[in-house]
């Protein structure tokens, strides 16, 4: 990511928003102080809306306020940060899905007191829009925000603030979409196919630290799928998804046995593509199984336990939309047990929560 997507963003005006907290388990948000506000409005062209829209994001506040880069709309994605229906259906996010680690303050946004950015974003680009009726939300949480105090941005007792706005409805014309569905998706071709796994652009060193952890992921996915297919709900699951309901519970026992069938595969079906450079642990494009991106973060993980290489693994497994299409809520441990209290809604849909479930970590029943 260079230093330009790290300071542009976000937008400008027209459907207000305020940041809401994580409900836990009430039906409406509580409202958690956020110095930030974001608004929403889309792009015309003389056809109708082309994809593009803006947002405007204000600190409201005297205080200086730090962002992780990822949690900002910015003209190249790296989690999906939208809610967007189009022509009646749930729009696919195409772009990168990223498992990081914590934020550094290279990574940080910096908003002045009372400061404003605004940002473009062509939805075109990350999203698989279609002519018609369509509704648009911005909705990220800010995990590891925090004020130029270096208080979190959030409240005592640790719960999250979310900046969204309002739905947008619009109608989109198909015909001023600009640019279409495109990402930086290098496919892996021609690669080295070893015991079932197809490596690309992979050393012998890589490809033997990287064909070890996909063994050790399989381990771990197995091993979470007997679990939830014994009907437990102990520690372990309520660490990592929270509260049982049948509902979830049987979302996750489904997202498992994906899982597990994905890490599976054979015939070179999963294909591991070492020529990332960045500094996080890996990604994937959820529409295109079962290719996952490993980065300079990946290398230095251990093999197992707590952000090993082969949860990392689990976690990009979780991503694809065949598997559990899961998102990128919040990282780390720390983060998903706070999530599986306050949201266990967002738990199952969060992937460091399955990959935590599956590394279990130290260890619960």
């Amino acid at each position: 990511m260079s230093q330009n997507h790290r300071n542009l963003l976000l937008a400008t005006a027209f459907v207000a928003a305020t940041g809401a907290a994580f409900a836990g388990r009430q039906s409406a948000p509580v409202q958690i102080a956020n110095p930030l506000r974001v608004s929403l409005f889309a792009n015309g062209s003389t056809h109708g809306f082309d994809g593009v829209v803006q947002l405007k994001l204000t600190n409201n506040s005297n205080q200086i306020v730090k962002v992780p880069y990822w949690q900002l709309p910015s003209s190249h994605l790296e989690s999906s940060l939208f809610q967007v229906i189009s022509a009646g259906r749930a729009a696919a996010y195409t772009g990168p899905m990223v498992k990081r680690g914590a934020p550094t303050n290279a990574d940080m946004v910096v908003f002045q007191p009372y400061e404003t950015k605004v940002v473009s974003v062509n939805l075109s680009k990350f999203y698989d829009l279609r002519g018609g009726d369509a509704s648009i939300r911005f909705n990220s949480v800010l995990q590891g925000a925090k004020t130029g105090t270096g208080a979190n941005v959030g409240d005592a007792a640790g719960r999250l603030s979310v900046l969204q706005t309002a739905p947008l409805r619009i109608w989109l014309d198909s015909e001023s979409l600009k640019g279409g569905v495109s990402n930086n998706a290098k496919p892996g071709s021609g690669g080295t196919v070893v015991n079932g796994v197809s490596f690309v652009g992979c050393s012998t060193t890589q490809i033997s630290g990287a064909g070890q952890a996909v063994v050790d992921a399989r381990v771990y996915t197995e091993n979470a799928k007997t679990y939830l297919n014994g009907g437990a709900a102990g520690p372990r699951y309520t660490t990592w998804f929270g509260t049982f309901t049948n509902s979830r519970y049987s979302t996750m026992q489904s997202h498992f046995v994906s899982i597990d069938n994905a890490m599976d595969q054979s015939a070179g079906q999963v294909t591991i593509n070492c020529g990332c450079n960045q500094s996080y642990y890996a990604y994937v494009y959820p529409t295109k199984p079962y290719e996952i991106f490993v980065c300079k973060a990946f290398w230095t993980a251990p093999a197992t336990g707590t952000d090993s290489k082969a949860g990392t693994l689990v976690h990009e497994m979780s991503h694809f939309n065949v598997t559990a299409s899961t998102n990128d809520w919040v990282y780390g441990q720390t983060g998903a047990k706070s999530l599986a209290i306050s949201n266990p809604d967002q738990a199952i849909d969060n992937a460091d929560s399955h990959e935590y479930f599956a590394e279990n970590k130290p260890a619960q029943n």
